[in-house]
């Protein structure tokens, strides 16, 4: 038994040292290939196997002949242990530049396509992460290609929108200047009308621009969805009577929500013009709100006769205007993008979909607790 216990002591004695020298070497080579890793790991094994034996051989446990046998079979696990390691090695290093070469497409803008061939399981996940990685980007692209041409489009439009009034209004001041005006008071009249629509195209622009910047505070308080629909309905009454569009808002659950009610007014505000505008005179305009699970549901309905199917994914976007049936006759197409980011900071979504003879915009909210 004492022998037993003294040979194992030596053999661990003798690995030990292998094993250190073995862990010094890994480190001068830790920024290597992991070829040359794989091969230091294969050499630490026989070694230390090796260092075992001739520990025990120096205490006598062993004959000079069974110590060189011991030591040809050792050798030759090692040639065998080390060109399995290099062969291992090489595959690892083929298939990791193969990876990177992927990923190196996919980083100058392309898309990452995993290279042919047996991989790794870490390779294997490696190459699903970037494939995902890849997807994500390439979305985001898509997103910023998007939104970029929306704002080439937004600052065109804005421009020919301003021309226009801010042309009609030096007109009239020069005409009052040099007393050509035959009507001054219709001048004064017409000046404060294109004023006031400029200044509501400058608070559109003011607000989307704090939403896309993040800086839209919220200050959220408890109310009913009756109470809401019935202020947003009083005040696009006068409108609606204009352009002799019939305002129903009879189904309209009383249910609780809680928002900031100064930005979601301005959200059915901003629907119900829109919807007004886009309904033929004699049209009616629907307010509906129901419960649905923990969310509340706000839906207007028009009479515009239905979007095309290849813009409804475009309503919401910035600057965006429609076809020639939905061209409105003033704005800068801010409107639906406004609502969109004021339901999107409340954690809600914003919709739309065609429906028999219209189309219909529903906004989703989470409910109030309790």
């Amino acid at each position: 038994m004492k022998d037993v216990l003294l040979i194992a002591v030596l053999a661990l004695a003798g690995a030990v040292c292998a094993g250190l020298a073995g862990a010094i070497v890994l480190r001068l080579v830790r920024h290597r290939s992991v070829a040359v890793s794989l091969t230091v790991v294969a050499a630490v094994t026989v070694t230390a196997m090796l260092a075992g034996t001739l520990a025990v051989a120096q205490a006598m446990f062993l004959s000079g002949h069974d110590l060189w046998v011991v030591t040809v079979v050792v050798a030759m696990a090692a040639l065998v242990s080390l060109g399995t390691a290099l062969v291992l090695g090489r595959w690892v290093v083929a298939r990791s530049r193969a990876l990177a070469r992927a990923a190196r497409d996919f980083g100058d803008g392309g898309s990452f396509s995993a290279p042919d061939g047996a991989a790794t399981a870490e390779l294997a996940a490696l190459s699903r992460e970037l494939a995902a990685t890849s997807a994500k980007l390439d979305a985001s692209r898509k997103r910023e290609r998007s939104l970029e041409a929306s704002r080439r489009e937004l600052v065109a439009w804005i421009s020919h929108d301003l021309r226009t009034p801010l042309a009609g209004l030096r007109a009239m001041a020069e005409a009052l200047e040099d007393g050509m005006a035959d009507d001054p008071a219709r001048y004064h009249r017409q000046i404060r009308t294109e004023v006031e629509r400029l200044t509501a195209m400058v608070t559109d622009l003011f607000e989307l621009s704090r939403i896309h910047a993040g800086a839209l505070i919220l200050s959220p308080s408890r109310m009913s969805v009756y109470d809401l629909v019935g202020d947003a309905l009083s005040g696009a009454d006068p409108l609606a009577r204009e352009h002799r569009v019939r305002l129903v808002g009879e189904e309209v659950a009383a249910v609780p929500v809680e928002v900031d009610g100064k930005e979601m007014t301005r959200v059915l505000a901003n629907l119900l013009v829109n919807a007004i505008r886009h309904t033929p005179a004699d049209g009616t305009v629907a307010v509906a709100a129901e419960h649905r699970a923990d969310a509340v549901v706000l839906s207007v309905t028009d009479g515009c006769g239905g979007i095309p199917d290849e813009d409804l994914t475009r309503v919401f976007d910035t600057g965006w205007r429609g076809t020639e049936a939905r061209t409105p006759p003033a704005g800068a197409g801010l409107g639906l993008a406004i609502v969109r980011g004021i339901v999107e900071a409340h954690a809600g979504r914003a919709e739309v979909r065609n429906v028999p003879g219209g189309c219909r915009f529903e906004v989703t909210l989470p409910a109030a607790a309790g």
